[in-house]
């Protein structure tokens, strides 16, 4: 069986966080932020608002978008890099909030988590599972230095979901492709090193303090560059290969947000036209895991998504990871649940 797209939604925290506030702190200009980035504004979670909040919330939008009800899911994964705890993992937690009794487990490759969990809900489906739902969440923010003007302002928080259910490859809302890869020579270009085991074993001490320098993410922002683009763009042709099609077929190309110099740069890698692309990063900035589906929804609010669009989804993370993924666009009615 192949995974069919029924149910999109997606959940923003209240707080909006402008360039201006941010600038002020860091000693740049709102113009600086937005040049670099093409972001101007982004979402905070408050302290009450944990990841498993906004998966729960964006999940339920989804389900209510396919008219599912929560009985009636076989498997919920929750693609994030900022779990509640580390043990146990988000998942659970998220689908406790739904009223799920289904297996639920998190999936961790970074900013290309929703492109992994993608991968793993159509296999799930190909043996057997009639419908899985899919978020991305991230409370991105928790782990950005408030001084670091280079990452702070780039990251926010929210999250997108999805629900898939089994069909066939000809109906609208199959997903057509995937390609997925990691290289972990390249680790320590993009990292929050300083919040897991190994910096506990380093310490050599039973009960190690936490070095708040470590704890936060790190980013080698031209790598990271230069790395995004020529993986995003190898891993889009080799899903349009694998999918039997050409990158002047695509109708929307939908990456991870992250920088709106990294998505042009992949469309005219693909010889696309940037009005291909769908944005959402100039009002959310990098939400991680939750960035592709919060652009869909956004997109299919706007009346940017038709039945029958090739949409190209494609990402890159830490680790390295990267991953993309083609799908027929449903012929789905836009519904107001969802965030704005």
């Amino acid at each position: 069986m192949t995974a069919v797209l029924i149910g999109l939604g997606s959940a923003l925290p209240e707080r909006e966080v402008g360039n201006d506030e941010l600038a002020a702190r860091l000693g740049v200009t709102p113009d600086w932020i937005e040049r670099r980035t093409g972001i101007r504004a982004r979402r905070f979670a408050d302290a009450t608002t944990p990841t498993s909040a906004l998966a729960a919330e964006a999940a339920r939008a989804a389900l209510a978008d396919a008219d599912t009800k929560p009985s009636e899911v076989d498997a919920f994964l929750v693609a994030t890099y900022t779990p509640d705890h580390q043990i146990p993992a988000t998942a659970p937690l998220a689908a406790a909030r739904l009223g799920l009794a289904c297996p639920a487990f998190d999936v961790n490759a970074a900013c290309s988590g929703f492109v992994y969990a993608l991968a793993t809900a159509a296999g799930l489906i190909a043996t057997g599972a009639r419908r899985v739902l899919v978020a991305g969440a991230e409370t991105a923010s928790t782990l950005t230095d408030p001084g670091d003007r280079t990452v702070h302002p780039l990251f926010g928080d929210g999250a997108g979901a999805v629900l898939l259910r089994a069909g066939e490859p000809d109906e609208d809302g199959a997903l057509l492709a995937l390609d997925l890869g990691a290289d972990g020579t390249g680790a320590a270009s993009l990292i929050a090193p300083g919040s897991a085991s190994r910096a506990r074993l380093a310490t050599g001490t039973e009960r190690p303090q936490p070095d708040p320098s470590t704890y936060y993410m790190a980013m080698d922002g031209r790598e990271v560059f230069l790395q995004a683009v020529a993986h995003m763009t190898a891993s889009s042709r080799a899903a349009l290969d694998r999918a039997g099609l050409k990158p002047a077929e695509v109708d929307r190309i939908c990456g991870h947000q992250a920088n709106i110099r990294i998505l042009r740069a992949v469309a005219d890698e693909l010889g696309a036209d940037h009005d291909r692309l769908l944005v959402d990063l100039d009002r959310t900035g990098n939400t991680g895991a939750a960035s592709i589906p919060l652009a869909l929804d956004r997109a299919r609010r706007e009346g940017r998504l038709e039945g029958g669009h090739t949409v190209l989804l494609t990402a890159f993370g830490g680790g390295f990871t990267w991953g993309s993924a083609l799908l027929r666009w449903p012929g789905t009615a836009q519904h107001p649940r969802s965030a704005t």
